[in-house]
């Protein structure tokens, strides 16, 4: 038998939960806010250095208005990523908020289901209650009948005792 190595991840074949995926993008979001401020400071820091340290070209010119085309392209590409990454993040911001909202809908429609839920029991315990009432109704009304069926009977007995008798005294 081959088992996956512990480090190999288990794939679930179900979606991830709303609360899963807002995790993940929380998660995501934070990274990429980290990452943001990373890159930025790492703009100050060559900016600085690029404006105190190296004002003079290789070939010892001075640059005038910081023309430095290093230090241009460099500008250009942290722009570029900060611009992604702000795009990113307010893109992450909605995927959140539409989760956030999706997730009180739910949490809505779960407390409506509940309630729902309870009220139905609530009728079956009443729907219960009031069979539970029929049925000895039912038993008391068919023990009557009995005993009346039986009271019949033998009323019915001595009515035909007498009317025998009287037809004998009758008879002679």
């Amino acid at each position: 038998m081959h088992q996956p190595p512990p480090s190999t991840p288990t794939i679930s074949l179900a979606p991830p939960t709303p609360e899963i995926r807002l995790r993940k993008l929380v998660d995501e979001r934070e990274k990429m806010i980290e990452q943001v401020k990373k890159l930025k400071s790492q703009l100050d820091l060559k900016t600085q250095r690029n404006g105190t340290d190296n004002t003079l070209s290789p070939d010892r010119e001075v640059l005038e208005n910081g023309n430095d085309p290093n230090l241009i392209e460099l500008q250009r590409d942290s722009s570029r990523q900060i611009s992604d990454f702000k795009f990113k993040l307010v893109k992450t911001e909605q995927e959140v908020t539409a989760l956030e909202q999706n997730v009180t809908r739910l949490e809505g429609q779960v407390s409506r289901y509940k309630s729902a839920a309870e009220n139905a029991e609530k009728v079956e315990d009443e729907l219960k209650a009031e069979k539970r009432k029929l049925q000895r109704e039912l038993r008391s009304a068919l023990d009557k009948v009995d005993e009346l069926e039986s009271n019949n009977s033998h009323l019915s007995k001595r009515l035909e005792k007498i009317k025998s008798s009287r037809g004998m005294a009758q008879t002679p």
